[in-house]
């Protein structure tokens, strides 16, 4: 019998000891498997480095114990300071006899699955997909801004102008600025790429319009067909394992550049305190300040 190991994220190699051909199941690793798709008892062992949002977190663990066979390995850890203080909790509240340990300000939980965890069904429906009315968005706890829109996000959707050709959304998110961008009529195309597959399945739920296509791809790599384009949107990500990366923003600006036709534009919303300026100057023959508020500015940019 073919015994399968399992891993969700990245876990330090020198924290815990890493199945050689896990088969790797993090929505943030594009190609990886779905982990709420695969059958109950598929896994003998499984790695997981636990997400920080509580809701997220348990409906990991939940999906995680759901795809163990019963008394199978089961290793979850995390940082103190961003969920594992509370790993050893939720899975006893799940039924499990946990051991634990601490070592390089990580949390690091060990326990065999029992024959029938408690409390799943709760933790999956908490964290899982869905239709949310304050937003009026599908959405899934851990995707960007998932239970608002985020302010800056906002702030570019009442900048942008009616835009035209074929364009991209990097980073998209659960949609919002492609919904905003598809408003207008002359648009005849729009890609919408995301690290995170539960956002962009959110996205294909919210963004139904036939101009769309979507990929789960990370959007600072090289896209096959992802050049040449009219427009370039985007609100791009400066947080990288819980701390600033300014080096992020500047890699979707290179990105922005890469793809744009001559004379082609890009739209981008960031924090005000964030120094994109140079980059967008080196990068593009005019960068001109659209919008400044509430702690956000927006910039057009023309290649």
């Amino acid at each position: 019998m073919i015994i399968l190991s399992g891993l969700y994220g990245a876990p330090d190699p020198a924290l815990v000891e890493l199945a050689p051909g896990a088969v790797q199941l993090s929505p943030l690793s594009p190609g990886s498997a779905r982990l709420e798709e695969l059958a109950e008892g598929a896994f003998h062992t499984l790695t997981v480095l636990a997400p920080p949002g509580a809701a997220e977190r348990r409906y990991v663990l939940a999906q995680a114990l759901r795809v163990l066979a019963p008394g199978g390995v089961f290793t979850a850890l995390a940082p103190k300071a961003r969920g594992g203080a509370r790993l050893k909790g939720e899975l006893e509240a799940f039924g499990c006899a946990v051991s634990e340990d601490a070592r390089r300000h990580h949390r690091i939980c060990r326990c065999v699955r029992p024959a029938a965890p408690v409390g799943l069904d709760e933790a999956l429906a908490e964290g899982g997909p869905r239709s949310l009315d304050a937003i009026g968005l599908w959405t899934q706890p851990g995707a960007f801004s998932w239970d608002r829109i985020d302010p800056g996000s906002a702030l570019l959707a009442r900048a942008l102008p009616p835009l035209a050709g074929d364009g991209v959304d990097l980073g998209c998110g659960i949609g919002v600025l492609a919904l905003a961008a598809l408003k207008s009529s002359a648009v005849t195309s729009l890609r919408l790429i995301d690290l995170d597959r539960r956002a962009l399945d959110a996205a294909q739920r919210n963004v139904t319009d036939p101009r769309a296509r979507f990929d789960w791809a990370d959007a600072r790599e090289p896209l096959p067909g992802l050049e040449g384009l009219d427009f370039v949107i985007m609100n791009p990500p400066f947080h990288e394992g819980g701390a600033q990366d300014h080096a992020l923003g500047i890699a979707f600006v290179e990105a922005a550049a890469r793809a744009l036709r001559r004379g082609g534009t890009c739209w981008l919303v960031a924090n005000r305190h964030l120094p994109y300026e140079a980059a967008l100057g080196e990068r593009f023959k005019t960068v001109t300040r659209r919008a400044d508020e509430g702690g956000y500015k927006v910039y057009e940019a023309v290649k």
